[in-house]
């Protein structure tokens, strides 16, 4: 399930790629097809970054990539191991609505950007987070916990000011939006409802199989209810 598009981020042979908050290594696998990239994935979770570490080493065994390397290193994202000017993309997705200091987070994502290279951050869309937690008490302290729910001008306007300028925006995944419903609907940490099961069957299946169906109403839906708000900003020079 990408959620960056990076046929708009002009990836380069060469390009130094880190996500912070990576997960189980979705985008850097995505990253890493691209020539020659070295694509870098952080996060606090052990557990993700070995599953990321099995995803990254199935496509090299399958021979995925295109001569490029990768890594995963554990990091706060209030406080980067990185030198500054590091990275020619730092993706961001899923994360800036768990961070309480989410200012810090935002100067240190700018921080290790290159000057006239992009950062992406992504979040919950304003909308249909927000019925989640009329859903649920418990939701926003599930998963690690959603501090915040973002709307797109405050979120612009915090990234701008650490020195960026916004370039783009989309909205992805609307057919994620209801299984989020079903689950805060029923409570969200509850794993033996039926209805919630069958639609996660159905979402990774979608996942697998990619069929132009489902591709094409997620498209048609996403400008109404797509789950995430994905922002694209250039560091200024």
């Amino acid at each position: 399930m990408i959620t960056v598009r990076f046929n708009i981020l002009d990836v380069k042979p060469g390009y130094r790629i880190l996500d912070i908050g990576c997960g189980p290594g979705r985008h850097i696998s995505a990253a890493y097809e691209y020539e020659k990239v070295t694509a870098i994935g952080a996060d606090l979770s052990h557990e993700d970054m070995l599953q990321g570490v099995k995803r990254l080493q199935f496509h090299d065994h399958l021979g995925a990539h295109k001569g490029g390397s990768w890594a995963f290193t554990m990091a706060d994202i209030t406080n980067l191991p990185f030198a500054d000017n590091s990275f020619d993309i730092v993706l961001c997705s899923e994360v800036m609505e768990h961070i309480p200091n989410d200012s810090a987070a935002a100067k240190e994502l700018l921080r290790v950007v290159k000057p006239g290279h992009n950062l992406v951050v992504s979040v919950p869309r304003f909308w249909p987070e927000k019925i989640c937690w009329m859903l649920s008490d418990e939701y926003f302290n599930a998963n690690m916990g959603h501090v915040r729910i973002y709307k797109k001008k405050p979120l612009v306007n915090l990234i701008e000011k650490q020195g960026a300028t916004y370039w783009n925006a989309h909205h992805a995944h609307s057919i994620h939006a209801p299984y989020w419903w079903l689950k805060c609907a029923v409570g969200p940490t509850r794993e033996d409802h039926w209805a919630v099961n069958l639609y996660k069957r159905f979402l990774e299946w979608d996942i697998l199989s990619q069929p132009k169906l489902t591709k094409f109403m997620d498209r048609l839906l996403n400008p109404v209810m797509g789950k995430s708000l994905v922002l694209y900003f250039t560091k200024h020079k």
